[in-house]
């Protein structure tokens, strides 16, 4: 059984990214930045269902820190949602003209506005703008370093060597990345939690200090 069969098997479909439009979907990858899930619905709730680019173009840099301050680092988020608007509104606030971009020329596009690295341009094409580029994280290196993998260094190299191994596909790319942030936050912490692991047996490995539980790999 493949990692991903034995995640979807234990958790069940996610159906992430849980979102109303596509725009709270570009907002919400910024904001998750260095910080939890619960504090960026946090955040999002604090605009009442008035999220629009229009809203983001009108209000004032500090207005807006205010609203998305539960998501933290908020001065200096609110200052990449306006770079990230200004740079939505060179395509009329449209998706489908964003999505009418090549692949590739539209993340390079990305990688330009201030505040959008890697993960985050890549969490907006594959959720937001429909164009699937596997999505590296923390949760994601840990996960996959528990396994036994060699994991890269380097971003690109780790998100090519896991393209190269499945398929190019939205719906797997989505699920995938769910649920291996569901089984992060539940199983797979920072002090894991083996006991019930979907994935493996526990197993003790000694190391320097005390001794850490940690996935056994079986993929």
């Amino acid at each position: 059984m493949t990692l991903l069969n034995q995640l979807l098997s234990y958790y069940g479909k996610q159906g992430w990214w849980p979102a109303e439009t596509h725009y709270e979907m570009m907002v919400g990858a910024v904001l998750a930045q260095n910080t939890t899930w619960k504090n960026v619905v946090k955040a999002l709730d604090n605009f009442n269902g008035d999220l629009s680019p229009r809203l983001i173009k009108e209000i004032s840099t500090t207005a807006l820190a205010e609203i998305i301050r539960p998501s933290g680092y908020f001065n200096q988020k609110a200052i990449k949602l306006k770079a990230l608007n200004d740079w939505y509104e060179r395509y009329d606030f449209n998706i489908d003209k964003v999505r009418s971009v090549e692949d590739e020329k539209l993340r390079q596009e990305l990688l330009t506005v201030h505040g959008v690295g890697r993960e985050t341009a890549d969490s907006i094409m594959t959720y937001a703008v429909g164009k699937p580029y596997f999505i590296i994280d923390t949760y994601t290196r840990r996960l996959f370093h528990r396994l036994g993998f060699d994991v890269p260094a380097h971003y690109e190299d780790f998100r090519n060597m896991i393209e190269k191994a499945i398929p190019r596909d939205l719906y797997l790319y989505n699920e995938f990345h769910a649920l291996i942030v569901r089984h992060a936050t539940e199983h797979c912490l920072k002090t894991p939690k083996c006991e019930g692991c979907p994935l493996e047996t526990p197993k003790d490995i000694q190391g320097d200090g005390p001794s850490e539980v940690f996935c056994v790999k079986r993929i």
